[in-house]
């Protein structure tokens, strides 16, 4: 029973449609002169056709003081069709769209549940077909874009008006973008339940869609950059040339002057470098031979003493740097016998030993800081086994209540054998 009222309604809903999409072909001709001129000339249509377009919902009055218009939807799909982007609307209500496709995926499943495979394949061929509806929506708002950036904001005489073209185009880009965030595959997986022919419908298929037009949205926004650097480009070129034309207008006696020839020259002008002549030896001429010669050996001798300066500020500079390493080497030799003698120091001492009470009594002259990091360095360089002669304890306290690194404000060393 339930088989057949879908059959039946199917066969409605096809002979409705071929009478309406009939009748839209059979007056094409009055219905797109409405649509050109923004009113239908009754006249035009017999009686009977104007009753059938009104009950068909393809034209409407909207009262006695106004003219019969197409609907709303009759001038979109004309619109659409013939690319008019100036009264075509692109509504990509994702959110509603979204809605749709979990109710017809809730009826799939209540299908399946109940055995119903025929109603569970009509299902599935409406979630089908919402989700081309979902990805075509975006298809075509997103040719929409490219058709606007191709004549709209090409076609534009001033910057303000190509500033308002760019910041639609961008209000239109960021809607897109908001929509397809809309769209969640983890949501999405959930609904398909392992089905197989619901995963590719909604996460494989859709998610290849979405990425592309993702793609499509990036070069449509490297294209509005592009579009507006040149035009910005051409507008100087424009203004420079009109300026020009306002200035000979207002002087018809210019004429552009040789620069070269003025002893002073205008700031614009005077912006190159200077240029420094070339200058060559003449080796054909035998008369300068003997001054060549003397030049080229006053060049030998420069180059030799320069040559000798060089080697012996090197070796300079050599045995400075030596001398210092040396020192360098032999100051750490100190730090480190120091602090072994500390270590030894504290061998011999029965209460635990202050490392910097120890570097005050010795008066030694190394800085605290630099003392106490040396025999800690110690303290771990010696051997597991010897370390455990030692125990080693640290005053320590954060830098402040916000930061917790800890200073080591001393060290006292223990021998315990």
């Amino acid at each position: 029973m339930a088989q057949a009222n879908d059959e039946q309604l199917l066969s409605n809903m096809f002979d409705v449609g071929v009478e309406r999409l009939k009748l839209i072909g059979n007056h094409a001709k009055v219905l797109m002169q409405g649509y050109l001129s923004g009113g239908i000339d009754a006249s035009a249509l017999s009686e009977q056709a104007l009753k059938k377009l009104i009950n068909a919902r393809i034209i409407y009055q909207p009262d006695d003081s106004h003219e019969l218009k197409l609907r709303h939807p009759v001038v979109q799909l004309v619109a659409a069709m013939v690319t008019d982007e100036s009264r075509r609307q692109v509504n990509a209500d994702i959110a509603d769209k979204l809605q749709s496709i979990r109710g017809f995926v809730q009826g799939f499943r209540e299908a399946q549940r109940s055995g119903d495979v025929i109603r569970a394949d009509n299902q599935l061929q409406r979630t089908e077909e919402a989700v081309y509806d979902l990805t075509s929506q975006f298809e075509e708002a997103i040719f929409s874009l490219w058709h606007r950036l191709n004549s709209n904001f090409g076609f534009v005489s001033n910057l303000s008006d190509k500033i308002r073209e760019n910041s639609r185009a961008q209000e239109q880009i960021r809607r897109l973008i908001e929509g397809l965030s809309l769209i969640d595959f983890d949501e999405l997986i959930e609904l398909a339940e392992g089905n197989p022919a619901l995963r590719k419908l909604l996460v494989t298929k859709l998610q290849t869609q979405i990425n592309g037009h993702h793609g499509s949205l990036l070069e449509v926004q490297k294209r509005l950059v592009e579009l507006m650097t040149r035009f910005r480009e051409q507008q100087e070129r424009s203004l420079l040339v009109t300026n020009m034309a306002g200035f000979l207008r207002e002087h018809p006696g210019f004429t552009v002057g040789d620069y070269a020839y003025r002893s002073q020259v205008p700031s614009l002008v005077n912006v190159a470098a200077a240029i420094k002549p070339a200058a060559a030896v003449a080796l054909d001429r035998r008369d300068q031979h003997a001054d060549i010669a003397h030049i080229v050996h006053g060049l030998y001798k420069e180059l030799a003493i320069k040559a000798k300066t060089d080697d012996a500020d090197s070796n300079t500079q050599a045995v400075d740097n030596s001398a210092q390493q040396q020192a360098v080497e032999a100051r750490q030799q100190q730090l480190k016998h120091d602090a072994m003698q500390y270590f030894m120091a504290a061998c011999d001492s029965k209460t635990p030993l202050s490392a910097l009470d120890y570097l005050h009594q010795q008066t030694l002259e190394w800085p605290p800081e630099a003392w106490l990091f040396q025999v800690i360095g110690e303290y771990n360089s010696l051997p597991r086994n010897e370390q455990k002669l030692f125990s080693i304890e640290r005053s320590e306290h954060p830098v402040s209540r916000y930061n917790q690194v800890i200073v080591i404000e001393d060290i006292a060393l223990r021998f315990t054998p």
